[in-house]
C-alpha cells in the first residue's frame, strides 16, 4: 500500500516537472520571439508560414514513429473533423501566431505574453455569451481582477497614458481571443484523435494556407545568422519540444496540477526580457502581472475542480 502511494507521488511529481518544463520552454520561446519580431527583415506572414510548415512536418514525422500507422490519416475520415481541423488551423493556430507576433513587434514580448495569458477569461466570456453559461461569483471576481491587473500592466502606474502603443494592446487582446479559439477548437478534436496528430496536421494545414498567400520560397527575407538561429529556436522550442513535454505530462499528472504551471510561462518571459532584452519593469507593472496571473489561476483551478 505504501509502495503504491509512493509510486503515485513519484508519477505525479514527474508529470508536474514535465509540465513545468513545458511552460518554461514556452516562456523562453516568447523572449526569443521578440528578437525575431523586432528584426525588420522578417515579415510576419513569412515567419508564421515558415514556423507552421516546418513544425507541422516535424510533429507528423515524430507521430509516424510513436503512434500506430492506421491513426495517421484518421482525422480525415470524417468531414466534420476535417472542417474542424481547418477551423483550428486558420482561426486558432494561424490567427494566434499572427496576432501574438504583431503584439510583440509593436510592443514587447512580456506584455504580449500576459495579454495572451487571458485566454481562459475569453473562454469564460464566450461561454456566458454564446452558451448561456450561468455567471458565477468566481467568474466576476476573476474578470474584475484581470481587468485591474491589465490596467496596471499597460499604464505602469501612470494612469494618464499607456506604456505600450494602443495598437499593441489591440493585437495582444486579439492574441488572447485567438488563443481561446485555439483551445476550444482543439479540445473538440483531441476528444476523438491523438493530440500529437491534431497539432501536427493543424500546423501543416496552417502552413499550407499561409503559403497560398505568401509562399515562403518567394521573396524570402535576407536572414542573418542571428535571425536564422532565432527562427529555428522558436520552431523547435515552442512548437516541438514544449508541446511534446506537455503531451507527456498529461500521462503522469492531472489537469489541475498542470494548470498550476501555466503561470511559469509569462514569468519566464518577463525575467528573460529584463535580463537579456533591456526591458525595464517597475513595481506597478509587476503587481499588475501577478494580479492577472492569479486571476487566471483561480479561474482555471475552479473550472478544473468542478469538471
Amino acid at each position: 500500500m505504501e509502495e503504491s502511494k509512493l509510486l503515485a507521488k513519484k508519477t505525479l511529481r514527474k508529470g508536474f516537472i514535465l509540465a513545468f518544463a513545458a511552460s518554461m520552454v514556452w516562456g523562453v520561446s516568447g523572449a526569443i520571439q521578440q528578437i525575431v519580431a523586432k528584426d525588420s527583415n522578417i515579415p510576419a506572414m513569412w515567419f508564421v508560414g515558415t514556423r507552421t510548415t516546418i513544425a507541422g512536418v516535424i510533429l507528423l514525422v515524430i507521430s509516424l514513429f510513436v503512434l500506430p500507422k492506421k491513426e495517421f490519416f484518421s482525422i480525415f475520415k470524417s468531414w466534420k473533423d476535417t472542417l474542424t481541423l481547418i477551423a483550428f488551423a486558420v482561426f486558432g493556430l494561424l490567427a494566434n501566431m499572427y496576432t501574438f507576433f504583431y503584439a510583440i513587434q509593436t510592443g514587447n514580448s512580456s506584455t504580449a505574453t500576459i495579454l495572451q495569458y487571458l485566454s481562459p477569461l475569453f473562454i469564460m466570456v464566450g461561454a456566458v455569451l454564446f452558451m448561456h453559461k450561468k455567471v458565477l461569483r468566481i467568474d466576476i471576481i476573476s474578470f474584475a481582477l484581470a481587468l485591474l491587473g491589465v490596467f496596471l500592466l499597460i499604464t505602469r502606474g501612470d494612469f494618464g497614458h499607456l506604456s505600450i502603443p494602443f495598437v499593441s494592446l489591440l493585437w495582444g487582446i486579439g492574441s488572447g481571443i485567438t488563443a481561446a479559439l485555439y483551445i476550444v477548437i482543439q479540445q473538440r478534436l483531441i476528444a476523438r484523435h491523438n493530440g500529437l496528430l491534431v497539432t501536427g496536421w493543424g500546423m501543416l494545414v496552417a502552413g499550407l494556407v499561409s503559403n497560398c498567400f505568401t509562399p515562403i520560397w518567394i521573396n524570402h527575407p535576407h536572414l542573418s545568422t542571428k535571425s536564422i538561429l532565432g527562427v529555428g529556436a522558436v520552431i523547435l522550442l515552442s512548437n516541438v519540444i514544449a508541446f511534446l513535454l506537455m503531451v507527456f505530462s498529461t500521462k503522469y499528472t492531472t489537469a489541475a496540477t498542470i494548470s498550476i504551471t501555466d503561470a511559469v510561462q509569462p514569468f519566464t518571459t518577463l525575467v528573460l526580457s529584463v535580463m537579456f532584452l533591456a526591458y525595464s519593469v517597475n513595481f506597478v507593472e509587476i503587481i499588475g502581472s501577478i494580479i492577472v496571473i492569479f486571476a487566471i489561476y483561480i479561474l482555471n483551478r475552479y473550472d478544473t475542480n468542478t469538471n
